[in-house]
Order: C-alpha cells, then sequence, then structure tokens
C-alpha cells in the first residue's frame, strides 16, 4: 500500500468536505463546479485502485449507490407532530397568550424562522456518523430513505467534531432551489419530457426513487430546521442548538435571532418578509417558537401538535410573464436597485407589471434577462417578487442586460459598499438622489408636508426651483413659479405652502428621520433625539459617544459621525437652521453618579427577581454607574441571576461572566435591602 496514495487520499476527503461546507453551509465558493468535479474524480480513482482505503464517510458514497428494492418503515422515537397554523398577527397574538398562560409568565422569548416548502426529514447520526435518514410518513413512523440521503448537498456523512454525542436527531426540509429546479426543468424541455410542477413536489418525489443515482440527478439539499431524540449532548436554545450543528457542518436555516417578546417577535417576522425575494428557496411562511427548550418542556404537546410552537402562513399566488424590459433605479441613498418590467399578468386580483430585482447580485443569481419568462409571485404582502426564471422557454432571442457604468441619472461615479451587495452613486447632487430623498423628507413618517407628492417633486427639481431640504422653506417667497408649475392652482399652492410651514415645528426625531442619514430610521431618531435633546448636539458627537446610545451599533454611529462631520452635512444644518426649523430642546443632564463598584460594568438581569422589578433593576445598576443591557456577551461584567434563569444564565456560565444574587449585588455597592 503506497503511503502517498493514502496521504493524497485524505487530503482530497478533506478538501471536498471543505468545499462541500462552504458551499452548503457558508454560501461561499472558492472553487468552480468543474473542480470541484475533478477532485471528486480522482478521489473516486484512487479508492478503485486502493479498495483496502475505502471509507463509509468517503464524499464518493455520496454520489449514489446501487438500486434498492423498497423502503422499510421505521417507527420516530419521538414523534415528528405537525405544526398548528395561523394566518393573521391577530392569531399570533392569540398564541403568544396561551403560552404566557401556561408558563405564568409576562414574556417569553421567541425565534422566528423561514418555513420552507420543503418535504420532513429526521437525520440520525451515531457517534458522528449518519446512520439513518426518515421521512415524517404519518409522524409515528417513517420510511427509511438514507440511501438517497446521502447523495443530498447539505448531508455531511460524518459530523465535525472531536467527540460527537451518541445519537443527535437532527430534523430539518429536503427541497430544491429556484435556480436548480429551473435548471431541471430546462433539462427535460430539452429531452421532450413532461416538466415538473413544483420544486415541492420534485423533491418528494425525489426521497421515494429507488435508485439513488436517479435521487442525485434531482439537485436536493438539505437545510436543519429542528431538533429530535438526543443523547450525550445538552443545548438550552434553539439559536444555541442551530449554532452548534452549523459548527457540525450541517446547513441551518437561516437569519435566526431570539426576539423578547411577541411584539419584537413579530416585527423581526416582518423583517425576514420583507427579505424573501433575496432567497434561493420557496417560503410557504414563518414558524415561530419557544426559544428555551426548558421552557419546551413545561408547555407539552396536544395530540397532534407541540404547544411552543405555530406556523404563521399566508397564500401564494404566481403566474408567468415575460420580461419586457430591466432597468435600474437610483434611490436615495444613490443606491441602484434594478427591476424589471413585465407584461401585464393577474396575480390576486391586481395587474403587475413591474418588480424589483433587488440588487445586481440578485440579477445575477436569477440569470434573469430582456425578454424571459419568469414566474412572479406574491406571498404574505402586496409586494410582487421574481422567483425563478423558466428557462426551458428560451427562445433565443433573449437579451443579456448590462449593468451601468456610470450613475443612468447623473453620469456621477458609482462604487459598490465595501463588504455588501449595493451599488451606489456616490454624487450629492444627483437629481434622482434629490427626488427621492425629498418624498422621504416630506412622507408622514417624517415632516409630514401634505401636497409634496412625487410629481410635484419632479417638477420642483427638474425646473430648479429646489436644490435642496432648504429651498422647499424659500418657496414662500417664489409663490408666483410655484404657480407657474403644470397643474398648480392657487388654492393647491397655498395648502403646500401651510403644510411646509407647519413642518417647522415637527419634532427633532422627525427632522432626523428626513434628513436622509444612511441607517437611521425612525425608531433610531427617537433614540437619538432622547438621548442629545438638539441637533446641535448629535452634530457634535463623535462615534464613540454616539456608540453610547441603546440600539446604535458602531456601523450606525460611523455614518451619523461622518454625515455631520462632512461639508454637506455642515452645510445642511445652516440651511435648516436658517429656515428656522426646530432643533429639539437641551437635554437636562443629571449629575453623573459617584465612581464605584459597578462603574463602567455592563450588567444583565436575568429570571424571578425578588428584591427588584424589571424597571427597578435597571434604573438601580444605571443610579451606581453602570450599563443594565438586555443580552450577555462577551462584554458583560455582572450577570444578576434570580430563580428559573434559563439560557442568559448559561451562556453567562459558558462565557465565564461574573454571577451575582441580589443579595451580593446589593453587597457589591453597600446597600441593602
Amino acid at each position: 500500500m503506497s503511503d502517498d496514495a493514502r496521504r493524497r487520499i485524505e487530503h482530497l476527503r478533506r478538501e471536498i468536505e471543505r468545499h462541500s461546507r462552504l458551499y452548503y453551509v457558508d454560501a461561499k465558493t472558492e472553487i468552480s463546479d468543474l473542480e470541484f468535479d475533478k477532485l471528486l474524480k480522482e478521489l473516486e480513482k484512487l479508492e478503485r485502485e486502493h479498495p483496502e482505503l475505502d471509507s463509509p464517510d468517503s464524499p464518493t458514497h455520496k454520489v449514489g449507490g446501487e438500486p434498492i428494492e423498497g423502503f422499510q418503515t421505521v417507527a420516530h422515537r419521538l414523534p415528528m407532530l405537525s405544526i398548528d397554523n395561523v394566518y393573521d398577527v391577530a392569531d399570533v397574538r392569540e398564541f403568544d397568550g396561551r403560552v404566557r398562560k401556561l408558563l405564568a409568565t409576562e414574556e417569553v422569548e421567541y425565534t422566528v424562522e423561514y418555513k420552507i416548502d420543503g418535504v420532513a426529514v429526521s437525520l440520525i447520526y451515531e457517534q458522528g456518523r449518519l446512520a439513518q435518514a426518515l421521512t415524517r410518513g404519518d409522524g409515528r413512523q417513517g420510511d427509511d430513505v438514507t440511501s438517497n440521503a446521502r447523495t443530498m448537498g447539505g448531508i455531511p456523512l460524518r459530523l465535525e467534531m472531536q467527540q460527537p454525542p451518541a445519537v443527535l436527531e437532527i430534523r430539518g426540509e429536503a427541497y430544491i432551489s429556484n435556480t436548480d429546479f429551473a435548471h431541471l426543468r430546462a433539462a427535460q424541455a430539452e429531452r421532450g419530457e413532461e416538466l415538473f410542477a413544483n420544486p415541492r413536489n420534485t423533491a418528494a418525489g425525489g426521497l421515494k426513487l429507488l435508485d439513488p443515482k436517479l435521487a442525485r440527478a434531482r439537485r436536493m439539499r438539505f437545510i436543519a430546521h429542528g431538533m429530535g431524540y438526543v443523547e450525550g449532548a445538552e443545548f438550552a436554545t434553539h439559536v444555541d442548538y442551530l449554532a452548534a450543528i452549523r459548527d457540525m457542518g450541517v446547513p441551518a436555516t437561516p437569519d435566526v435571532k431570539a426576539c423578547r417578546g411577541i411584539e419584537a417577535t413579530i416585527e423581526r417576522g416582518q423583517q425576514l418578509i420583507d427579505q424573501i425575494e433575496t432567497l434561493d428557496v420557496e417560503i410557504d411562511g414563518l414558524v415561530i417558537k419557544v426559544n428555551e427548550f426548558a421552557l419546551r418542556e413545561r408547555l407539552g404537546t396536544t395530540s397532534k401538535s407541540p404547544r411552543w410552537l405555530i406556523a404563521w402562513k399566508w397564500e401564494k399566488y404566481e403566474a408567468v410573464t415575460q420580461v419586457l424590459e430591466i432597468a435600474e433605479n437610483v434611490g436615495r441613498t444613490g443606491v441602484l436597485t434594478p427591476f424589471a418590467t413585465f407584461a401585464p399578468v393577474q396575480i390576486a386580483g391586481t395587474t403587475v407589471v413591474r418588480a424589483s430585482l433587488h440588487n445586481r447580485d440578485q440579477v445575477q443569481r436569477l440569470g434573469i434577462k430582456i425578454g424571459d419568462h419568469v414566474v412572479v409571485e406574491k406571498a404574505g404582502k402586496i409586494i410582487p417578487h421574481v422567483v425563478r426564471v423558466e428557462e426551458h422557454l428560451r427562445t433565443g432571442d433573449e437579451q443579456e442586460y448590462h449593468f451601468h457604468e456610470k450613475c443612468p441619472e447623473c453620469g456621477g461615479e458609482l462604487l459598490k459598499d465595501e463588504g455588501g451587495v449595493f451599488v451606489r452613486c456616490v454624487n450629492p447632487a444627483c437629481p434622482a438622489q434629490l427626488k427621492e430623498s425629498l418624498q422621504h423628507f416630506a412622507s408622514r413618517g417624517a415632516m409630514d408636508i401634505e401636497g409634496l407628492g412625487y410629481k410635484l417633486v419632479e417638477q420642483l427639481v427638474d425646473t430648479g426651483l429646489v436644490t435642496s431640504f432648504g429651498d422647499l422653506y424659500q418657496l414662500k417667497d417664489r409663490r408666483d413659479e410655484l404657480l407657474a408649475l403644470e397643474r398648480m392652482g392657487e388654492k393647491s399652492a397655498d395648502n403646500l405652502l401651510d403644510g411646509i410651514q407647519e413642518s417647522l415645528n415637527r419634532p427633532l426625531w422627525r427632522l432626523l428621520n428626513a434628513i436622509n442619514i444612511r441607517h437611521v430610521g425612525a425608531t433610531t431618531a427617537r433614540q437619538l433625539a432622547d438621548h442629545f435633546g438638539t441637533l446641535d448636539a448629535i452634530a457634535e458627537q463623535t462615534e464613540a459617544t454616539l456608540s453610547e446610545v441603546e440600539e446604535v451599533g458602531p456601523v450606525i454611529a460611523k455614518t451619523i459621525a461622518a454625515f455631520f462631520h462632512s461639508d454637506a452635512g455642515k452645510r445642511l444644518v445652516e440651511e435648516l437652521r436658517a429656515a428656522g426649523l426646530h432643533f429639539g430642546t437641551p437635554v437636562e443632564r443629571k449629575a453623573p453618579p459617584p465612581a464605584g463598584p459597578l462603574t463602567g460594568k455592563t450588567v444583565v438581569a436575568t429570571g424571578k427577581l425578588t428584591k427588584f422589578s424589571r424597571d427597578e433593576i435597571k434604573e438601580f445598576i444605571v443610579a451606581h454607574g453602570g450599563k443594565a443591557a438586555g443580552s450577555v456577551s462577551k462584554k458583560t461584567d455582572y450577570v444578576v441571576a434570580g430563580e428559573d434563569a434559563g439560557s442568559k444564565l448559561d451562556k453567562a456560565k459558558e462565557l465565564g461572566v461574573k454571577i451575582l444574587t441580589e443579595d451580593e449585588l446589593l453587597s457589591l455597592v453597600g446597600e441593602t435591602r
């Protein structure tokens, strides 16, 4: 046996596994599909030549073995129960009410995640090796589809960890991405075969194929979202579990965050809905889960479904139409957003003629061309989005869209955000940015100027009447020029001027939201206004002092400081001052507390407290010079733990954070209660 062959085989296996993880878990690539296939073929050749070096964990065993005679039915160690569905926010709040009543608590920590429209699959790892894969079946027992699961993208044959648990059952979905589904249909069309109907049914059929090589040809993937039977491992929360299995090399459902309380959960759910068009997979809802496993145990299950989770679903409507044009729109922050114009198509009772393509990377991922036929969907919201290109309908007359090298509105320089996906025009005088900025400035959530709609904004900018926010407040002296605009009567002009005059006294947070500081919306604007009091006070802050504001991180602090310290920012502040806008009221600052044990320390309180309410302990920490935080991190100095402290206490122990009782906290500052 050649040592060189052994070393080469081991090297190839490590490299192939590494590239598979990069692709399926981290969504990154270092090599092309062709280069990956070359590595795999070399490994196959070496294993044939040296059969004594073969291993059941080798990546070559994901290619697919011999056909099997049939599927064996196997009982689940823990039932795979169904999920109760809700269809509106009121039902989500009712679910929260039931959970809180059963737990006798005021607030619960939830997670929100995408509900991928796939087929439920359970992977069972024994001592870190894939031993079995089962379908959900009737929830009590399912079919053994291990031979097909071994061929699926994202399923490691061996977990990446030194001391794996005796048994770890990972539950998730088998699915086919929209891109892969389009390729499958295009290949079917070329062969003259009947086309697959949709990704979910295609994946379900692929799992039941008796020939693993045919199953592999369907390009199925796996993504984890839950946990079944476990021996030899413990996880405090769902978030911890997902992070752990990602570290093991298993792809897990993306963008899952813990949210304190149902209102934060609903807000996070809406954020995920708004990002659906960026995903390359069918989504048919969201899943809301209680984060802490100990609380799940207390909640238990009904005969059909767990009490600790709910599926927030919506109806999906889609249609096929043709792309007539692709173009790019310049927004108020200079970002160029590509969009497609369609042949008019009816979807859910409305005529759809246009949809955003989000960013240039999304256009490339979709592979969309002018003239393509595309699937357009409306799911859970009004705004439609493009799901995939129907490549099998291509005639060869389709045209590539070529992105602009200069701003299409002003010819200015374009730059891509560092580490991001957006391309933006950096010319502050770009008329397209000004039009979008003025419309935002006048919107209800900002200065609330009635009558200043987009058509009028276009005229004001195109005629040169308005070249900045400050110019709006000079229109009272240019009434005759205003009246000369198209469809502008005396009453309309007076209403507009009255609305502009009324906006002079809007609260500071509205002005901050209005003036187009990147990353600053209404919530951040309120926090800044409450903390600093006046626009001048905010303008003189450094990144460090801005970062002290709750929820203002280093990225937001950097953009705020850069805005106010720039020439354009300083010029805008003086224009608005001259116009007479309300700049806020100075905040009355309390004298800082004397230095003590909590000065400069970050303290987190968790669990049921007996000597403080939630608000009281936060005030106590701040009064003694500390910072009251809501989550545990490496920057946390103390955790004050009451009864039934859960994941925060576990996190503190994991990070080595000092843990105090209420009495120990009082003793630390020299007080008693």
